[in-house]
């Protein structure tokens, strides 16, 4: 199963986490795959749901991998074909407000962990993109940053600021790393995503800020805050690698500042001539 996913160029992280599922439906049921029942299925579901309170993300990436098992390896599409994903929950992104992005970045204290998590932000990357950027990533003549393989094996290029490449200057003759920026314990290998997880809690809790911080908040910040600038919402789209612009136009709902500015119908009909209903 993983040659054929490897064959088909899944990425890493989706291969561990569908064998990682199949090890756990494996457990539940105890059945070899060319004896799984349609039923037993439906229980491990069931079991998810009700008894593990299994988020919807992780209940859909479950029901992926049982389906690429069965229908591309063991040849069993039948025993999958009445199970779907759920709908997702349309739950609005956790945003920063500028005064607490400052807070944030003033609390960490370590100045490696700080430019990683200043480049996420500033550049609207993902963590795993943001980890594994490598020296000639960085282009201070055109001022880009090339993310290379984001989310669905695309390359693309996003805005390098000056006040970020100068940071980055100051880190690289800090640090000197020689082919990745960001290292972890071992030269050759990039620092772990889980690290940078624990420097935002650690972060949030001490700057104060009651909300649950994650690196993904920083990318979900850069955005609203750029729609708040008034950039385009396309431009946004093209920076952040977004496939859909729908995915984009989540970020329009979770803007204050846009709502704010929106004028009330009833505001509108008092402005015009003979509005007095109001009065």
């Amino acid at each position: 199963m993983i040659e054929e996913m490897t064959l088909r160029n899944y990425s890493p992280k989706t291969i561990r986490l569908y064998v990682a599922h199949l090890v756990k439906f494996f457990d539940f049921c105890s059945s070899r795959p060319a004896r799984v029942t349609p039923e037993e299925i439906r229980d491990y579901l069931v079991y998810l749901v009700e008894v593990k309170g299994t988020k919807w993300g992780v209940y859909n990436q479950v029901v992926s991998a049982l389906r690429f098992l069965f229908r591309e390896i063991v040849r069993r599409g039948e025993i999958v074909e009445d199970i779907r994903c759920a709908r997702p929950e349309k739950k609005l992104p956790v945003v920063l407000s500028l005064e607490e992005t400052n807070r944030f970045f003033a609390a960490i204290h370590n100045f490696k962990h700080r430019v990683i998590l200043m480049t996420a932000y500033g550049a609207g990357l993902r963590i795993s993109e943001a980890v594994r950027l490598r020296l000639d990533d960085i282009d201070s003549e055109r001022m880009v940053i090339r993310v290379r393989q984001g989310k669905n094996k695309k390359d693309r290029y996003t805005k390098l600021s000056p006040i970020l490449l100068d940071l980055l200057r100051r880190y690289w003759w800090a640090a000197r790393p020689q082919e990745l920026l960001f290292t972890g314990r071992r030269p050759q290998q990039p620092i772990s995503v889980s690290t940078l997880q624990s420097v935002c809690r650690l972060a949030q809790r001490e700057a104060g800020i009651p909300k649950a911080i994650t690196p993904h908040t920083l990318r979900h910040s850069f955005a609203t805050h750029l729609l708040e600038a008034g950039t385009d919402l396309r431009v946004i789209q093209v920076l952040l690698g977004h496939a859909s612009p729908l995915s984009t136009a989540r970020y329009t709902r979770v803007s204050n500042k846009l709502i704010r500015q929106t004028p009330s119908p009833l505001d509108l009909l008092a402005e015009a001539e003979g509005g007095d209903a109001a009065r």
